[in-house]
């Protein structure tokens, strides 16, 4: 490896991608593209970055694995930035196996990273915690063990565990500031404000309120009936019962425990639950077999007892936690809020649905002006700045129903 080439590589290492380009950004070679691509990665330039990488994958010779491998993590983390969820994951494995076998543990650590960031990002929790389990972060370099901390944080976020979360981020604040890598320790600094924005809101008794993540897991570990609308789940006395695929049953459950201590007409069930502005004795009959399959669902939790006008929840103690901000199309909007762009496949991936039904939301929402796309074909990327002062992403678990 050549002077110039060995003087961006430490540029780039250090996080100076135009010191970097200013050494190689005239030269065609394999090792410089690589270099090139990975730079205006850095600056934002994913599109060119990842055209770049591809090329110097095939400017490597055969014998050349090593560096091959390492191109193909590069592009997975371009892919990564650029939330194209659907990069072939045997291919990273396959790159990675590499650089294990050549000795190239850094780079075989950065590649599972990204693989467990993927996994993150579609709601694979504990695929994420097993693979993150196998990774001893003391040997690696500071840059690393910031990710590592970031992606312990992550899982520990969605799964509402803010101490946890707390703890991870302190360390990372630590390996980024051993780092000295000014972006990584945005992106840290990043993690910690989510922990200080409000995540959802509680509604109680006619009222609501902003809460913290960790307001929402002492909420979670407290004595009341919480009606989950983060997650489609109602919680208590230490157990959870999701209903995520049954939107039916929580529509009831939400109309009901926004109401409670008081009861819901028939009339209003109906309406929320089925979405229709006339009822008929069919409509009513309907809603008596739903109370029943959500009476049913809801035991030991809570009950629901019929009253001369409709249905009433009975617990001891009722709340409703509501995502921060709740349109139409929200669940969409609670990724797109994280700032980056987003193809409708990797959308779609995340959410638990069609391409199909994901591209016509995006195409409502842009009608509207309230989101943005770029590109074109397959590079066509959406995106919408986030809700100021709204961290709507840490909730998000699970892929959830479509909207």
């Amino acid at each position: 490896m050549d002077a110039l080439i060995t003087a961006a590589a430490r540029a780039l290492a250090a996080g100076d991608p135009l010191g970097a380009l200013n050494r190689v950004a005239l030269r065609d070679d394999a090792a410089a593209l690589a270099l090139r691509g990975i730079a205006m990665a850095q600056i934002g330039d994913l599109v060119l970055a990842r055209t770049l990488v591809q090329r110097a994958a095939r400017a490597f010779g055969p014998k050349e694995s090593l560096a091959r491998a390492r191109c193909v993590v590069a592009e997975a983390e371009i892919a990564l930035a650029s939330r194209d969820l659907g990069w072939p994951v045997k291919q990273l494995d396959m790159a990675r196996v590499t650089l294990e076998a050549h000795g190239d543990g850094v780079n075989a650590a950065h590649a599972r990273y990204l693989a467990i960031r993927r996994l993150l990002l579609i709601g694979q929790l504990d695929d994420a915690q097993q693979q993150l389990s196998v990774i001893d972060p003391a040997p690696l370099p500071p840059a690393l063990r910031t990710v590592h901390e970031l992606v312990v944080a992550g899982i520990a976020m969605r799964r509402v565990q803010s101490q946890s979360a707390r703890a991870a981020l302190t360390r990372a604040q630590e390996a980024a500031r051993h780092a000295a890598i000014p972006a990584l320790s945005a992106e840290v600094e990043h993690a910690i404000n989510l922990l200080n924005t409000p995540v959802a809101r509680l509604i109680a008794h006619g009222q609501e309120r902003p809460l913290l993540l960790d307001e929402v897991e002492a909420l979670l570990a407290s004595t009341a009936l919480v009606v989950d609308a983060c997650r489609y789940s109602v919680c208590g006395a230490g157990m959870s019962m999701a209903l995520g695929t049954r939107p039916v049953l929580f529509a009831i459950a939400r109309a009901l425990a926004e109401a409670w201590p008081a009861d819901v007409s028939r009339e209003a069930l109906i309406a929320h639950a089925f979405r229709l502005k006339l009822s008929d004795e069919s409509h009513r009959a309907r809603l008596r077999v739903e109370v029943g399959r959500l009476r049913a669902a809801l035991e030991p939790l809570a009950s629901v007892i019929a009253t001369p006008r409709g249905f009433e929840l009975v617990a001891q103690d009722v709340v409703l936690l509501a995502q921060p901000v709740e349109e139409k199309y929200a669940t969409v909007f609670a990724f797109l809020a994280d700032g980056e762009s987003w193809s409708s496949s990797a959308l779609a991936l995340a959410l638990g649905t069609s391409q199909r039904t994901v591209q016509r939301i995006l195409d409502t929402l842009a009608a509207d002006g309230k989101v943005q796309s770029f590109g074109r074909g397959r590079a066509r990327r959406w995106m919408t700045p986030p809700v100021p002062g709204f961290a709507t992403t840490l909730l998000l678990t699970a892929p959830l129903p479509s909207a």
